[in-house]
């Protein structure tokens, strides 16, 4: 498919996890027109999950041969969970290939990426981690076109990054940099790359600001009338500065919280 192409706004998409990211994606997804399937592992979120207009599923990877053939039904599924258990993926990409789906965006993390003390871009290798290993089987499967969205630490609401670390707890690489998005930029970068047909891509999203450790931390916590945190001094600092370059040229991006 032209890649330039609308994307129709009545296509039928499935989200693999509706939780705190999953949620609002498929909230915002009902609202702008699409038909949307979402997947919680709480029987007790149903109800209000169908009050949004999400079609509910009850979904748990981690159970045998769980059944997906009606949640599949669809054009797009968006993977949203934080689950790491290879099993439960293979499973599911043999799902995905028996089912009408070709296209599939995976939620990933740039924690795929080791520590190189410079700017990691998408070109980068990656750790032998399991979530590593996971975007390879999506990425190597032909039935269907994956495109890979590895989103910096999540926060926004009531994820606050003056709270990430409990009082007293030390934090290390105080001189490491910091790699953070905010939740509304995640829905939205998703909602480009559904509007514009964006895939088979592997992109990295997050902020363009990269302060260190020592002095975001210590901002966010004296902002909430906290503390101001504890360092664990290293002789060396160890970090990484994910740069979204290409994510900001091929979706024509700008970030809306770009400066943290």
């Amino acid at each position: 498919m032209d890649q330039n192409q609308t994307f129709d706004p009545k296509s039928r998409i499935s989200i693999l996890g509706c939780g705190w990211l999953g949620m609002p994606l498929a909230q915002e997804l009902v609202q702008g027109g699409y038909s949307v399937k979402g997947s919680t592992t709480s029987e007790a979120k149903l109800a209000g999950m169908r009050q949004l207009g999400i079609v509910p599923f009850l979904i748990n990877l981690h159970q045998p041969a769980p059944d997906l053939s009606d949640f599949l039904e669809a054009d797009v599924l968006i993977v949203a969970i934080p689950s790491k258990n290879l099993d439960a993926f293979r499973y599911l990409i043999g799902a995905i290939e028996a089912s009408a789906i070709r296209k599939v965006l995976f939620v990933s993390s740039t924690s795929v990426y080791p520590n190189v003390n410079g700017v990691v871009t998408e070109e980068a290798e990656t750790n032998d981690s399991a979530l590593a290993q996971i975007e390879n089987l999506f990425r190597s499967n032909k039935a269907f076109q994956t495109t890979i969205v590895r989103f910096g630490g999540l926060f926004g609401y009531d994820r606050n990054p003056g709270r990430f670390f409990a009082e007293g707890r030390k934090i290390d690489n105080p001189e490491g940099f910091v790699n953070l998005i905010h939740r509304d930029d995640c829905l939205r970068i998703i909602t480009r790359i559904l509007e514009q047909n964006i895939w088979g891509k592997t992109l990295n999203a997050c902020a363009d600001a990269h302060p260190t450790r020592r002095a975001f931390y210590t901002r966010e916590a004296l902002k909430l009338g906290r503390k101001a945190p504890e360092f664990h001094e290293m002789p060396s600092t160890e970090y990484k500065i994910i740069n979204s370059d290409k994510l900001k040229a091929l979706l024509g991006y700008s970030f809306l919280y770009p400066d943290l």
